[in-house]
C-alpha cells in the first residue's frame, strides 16, 4: 500500500532536500523512512501535573503503532498547565490562554516540519481543546487520544473533595490534620481529574464529534486499554492518510450535535459550551450557543456522575464507558449515525455490535427515567446577559433564586468574604472583572464555589461571574456572563443590596432595577486599566473575543 505524503515530501524528496534529510539522521531517521509518511505526535507530556505526567510513555505507544503501520512517527512536545494547581491565584489567568498556546505551537510545529498526519494526545482541561483546534486548522489527517483519567483517592475523594475541605475547615467540621489527610490522599497518581469535570467532559465530547477511537474518552489514565488505545490510534492515523480524511471531514454541524448530545447526557462542564464553539470555529462550522438550548431541550441528563453526582469517571469505565450510553441515544433517535470518524467508518457502524449496560449499574438511568429531563446547561438571557451567560444547574438547586447582590471586583475577594463569614443566605454573589479581556483569561471560580459547599451554603445562595467555573463546580451558578464587565456589560454596575433574578426555567438572568437608573450608572462608569500590558495575557486580552464566541483569538 502506497500512503500519500502530500508534505513530507516536500520536505525530503530530492538531492536538493539533502541538508533537511542530514537533520534528520541524528533523531533515529534511517534512509527507507523518508519514503514513508511522517506523523507528528503532539505530547502535552509534562511534570507540571499528575494529568499529563504519563503522556510520554502514551507517545511512545502512538509512535510504536505509527511505525508498525508504515509510517514514521516523531514525537515533540507542547505545553500544559494546572488549572488544580493555580486555581484561585493570579496564575489561573494563563489557563484558558493555554489553549491557544497550544493550538499555535502545534500548528506551528506540524506546519514546519511538513508532517503529512498528526496524532495529539491530551489530558488536562484546556490542551484537549487546544490540540482539537491546532488539528481542526491544519487540516491534515489527524486523530486524538485522551490520557485518561486518575482513580478516585481514598474515601472516594478526589480534587474537588480538597476544594470543599478548604471550605469545612474554615467552618471548623473537620480540623487540620483531617484537612491535611484530604489533601495527601485524594490525588492518586496519573490520569485527569476524576468527575465528569472538564478534562473528560471534553474526552467524551471529542470521541462523540469523531476525533479519537472509540471509548477513549473512557479509560484509566493506567491501563492496558489506555496502552492499546494509543497503539491503534497510530495505527488508525495511516489508515486515514490513505483514504484522506481529515478533521474537517469529521467536524462536521452533525458531528458537533452529537457531541453537545452527547455531553448534556452525561451531565458535563459548563466549559465545554466555550470549547465546542471554539473547536467549531477552527473547523469553520457555525456552532452558536443557541444550539446548546435547541439541542438540549430534547435530550436528559442520564449520568449520576460527580460533581453533582455520585460517580466518579472510573466507575464508568468498569461498567462499559461511554460507547453503551451513546449506542442508547443512537437507538433513541438522538445522535447523528452517519457521521464519519476516525476509524473511517460512521458512528452508527462503530456502536454496531456495543452490547447494553447491565441491569444492575446505578451510574447511568434509561432515557425514560432521567435525572433531568432536559439539559443542565442553561443558556441565559436578560438584561445582565443580553448576549448571553451559561449555566449548570441540575435541578438539584431548583429551578430559580432571587436575592440581593454582593459585589467583587476579583474572585480573591469573594472568596475572602465566603471564608470569613460575611455571605449569608438569599445573597447572589457577584465576580465581575474576571472575563476574557478583563482578567484577562477568564479564571475558573472553584475555589469560591467549593468554599460555598464546604460552608454549608449550597442551595442558600447563588453566584453570578464573567468569569467562568471547573467542571467540579455545582450549586446555583452562572458564568460566561456577556458583555463582560470590563466591556461596559450592565455586570459593572450593579451595587450591593441591588436585587437579581436567575430563571433557569425560562432561561432569564436579570438585575431587577430599572432601566433609567441602570443607563444612569453606566453613564458614570469609566473603564478600569488593564491589568496586563506586555506579554502573552496582554496578547490575549487584544485579540479575544467574548465568551459567547468561545473566546477564539483566531
Amino acid at each position: 500500500m502506497c500512503i500519500p505524503r502530500k508534505y513530507s515530501s516536500q520536505v525530503v524528496d530530492g538531492f536538493e532536500r539533502a541538508p533537511s534529510r542530514a537533520m534528520l539522521y541524528p533523531i533515529g531517521f534511517k534512509k527507507e523512512d523518508f519514503s514513508k509518511p511522517q506523523v507528528g505526535i503532539a505530547s502535552t507530556w509534562s511534570m507540571v501535573t499528575p494529568c499529563n505526567m504519563h503522556i510520554n510513555k502514551l507517545a511512545d505507544k502512538a509512535e510504536k503503532g505509527i511505525n508498525n503501520a508504515g509510517g514514521k512517527g516523531v514525537i515533540f512536545n507542547t505545553i500544559t498547565i494546572s488549572d488544580g494547581i493555580s486555581m484561585g491565584s493570579e496564575g489561573m489567568k494563563y489557563s484558558l490562554v493555554s489553549r491557544e498556546v497550544i493550538a499555535d505551537s502545534i500548528e506551528t510545529v506540524v506546519g514546519c516540519q511538513g508532517f503529512d498526519g498528526v496524532v495529539a494526545i491530551g489530558g488536562c482541561d484546556k490542551n484537549m481543546p487546544g490540540c482539537i483546534i491546532g488539528l481542526a486548522r491544519l487540516n491534515r489527517p489527524s486523530i486524538f487520544v485522551y490520557g485518561g483519567t486518575i482513580q478516585p483517592g481514598k474515601n472516594h475523594t478526589d480534587v474537588v473533595s480538597v476544594f470543599e475541605a478548604v471550605g469545612q475547615f474554615s467552618n471548623h467540621e473537620i480540623d487540620e490534620i483531617e484537612l491535611e489527610n484530604i489533601e495527601k490522599t485524594a490525588i492518586t497518581g496519573p490520569g485527569s481529574c476524576g468527575g465528569m469535570y472538564t478534562a473528560n467532559t471534553m474526552a467524551s465530547a471529542i470521541e462523540a464529534l469523531g476525533m479519537s477511537l472509540p471509548n477513549s474518552s473512557a479509560q484509566n489514565a493506567i491501563s492496558d486499554d489506555k496502552n492499546d488505545d494509543c497503539i491503534q490510534a497510530g495505527e488508525a492515523v495511516l489508515v486515514l492518510l490513505n483514504k484522506d480524511i481529515k478533521p474537517r471531514d469529521i467536524m462536521t454541524m452533525k458531528a458537533f450535535e452529537n457531541a453537545i448530545t452527547v455531553i448534556i447526557a452525561l451531565g458535563g462542564s459548563t466549559n465545554a459550551v466555550l470549547h465546542l464553539i471554539a473547536m467549531a470555529n477552527a473547523a469553520e462550522v457555525n456552532l452558536k450557543i443557541d444550539d446548546f438550548t435547541r439541542i438540549g431541550k430534547k435530550v436528559p441528563v442520564i449520568a449520576d456522575l460527580k460533581p453533582s453526582g455520585k460517580y466518579m469517571m472510573s466507575e464508568l469505565v468498569e461498567i462499559g464507558g461511554t460507547l453503551p450510553l451513546m449506542k442508547m441515544l443512537l437507538d433513541a433517535g438522538l445522535l447523528h449515525g452517519d457521521c464519519i470518524t476516525v476509524t473511517g467508518k460512521t458512528l452508527a457502524k462503530n456502536l454496531e455490535n456495543v452490547k447494553s449496560y447491565s441491569d444492575s449499574q446505578e451510574i447511568i438511568r434509561t432515557l425514560d427515567n432521567p435525572i433531568k429531563k432536559d439539559s443542565h446547561l442553561r443558556i441565559l438571557r436578560g438584561n445582565l446577559a443580553i448576549d448571553g451567560a451559561v449555566a449548570k444547574i441540575t435541578g438539584k438547586e431548583g429551578s430559580s433564586f432571587k436575592g440581593t447582590a454582593k459585589c467583587f471586583s476579583h474572585e480573591e475577594g469573594a472568596l475572602k468574604a465566603i471564608l470569613n463569614d460575611q455571605i449569608k443566605a438569599g445573597n447572589v454573589i457577584v465576580i465581575r472583572y474576571e472575563g476574557p479581556v478583563g482578567g484577562p483569561g477568564m479564571r475558573e471560580m472553584l475555589a469560591p464555589t467549593s468554599a460555598i459547599m464546604g460552608k454549608g451554603l449550597g442551595g442558600k445562595i447563588a453566584l453570578i461571574t464573567d468569569g467562568r467555573f471547573s467542571g467540579g463546580t455545582h450549586g446555583f451558578v452562572v458564568g460566561h456572563i456577556t458583555p463582560e464587565a470590563f466591556k461596559g456589560g450592565v455586570l459593572a454596575v450593579v451595587e450591593d443590596g441591588d436585587e437579581i433574578m436567575i430563571d433557569a426555567k425560562n432561561n432569564v438572568l436579570e438585575l431587577l432595577v430599572d432601566q433609567a437608573i441602570i443607563d444612569k450608572r453606566l453613564s458614570k462608569w469609566t473603564q478600569p486599566k488593564p491589568n496586563y500590558t506586555k506579554g502573552v495575557l496582554a496578547k490575549f486580552s487584544k485579540l479575544v473575543k467574548s465568551a459567547s464566541e468561545g473566546a477564539v483569538t483566531d
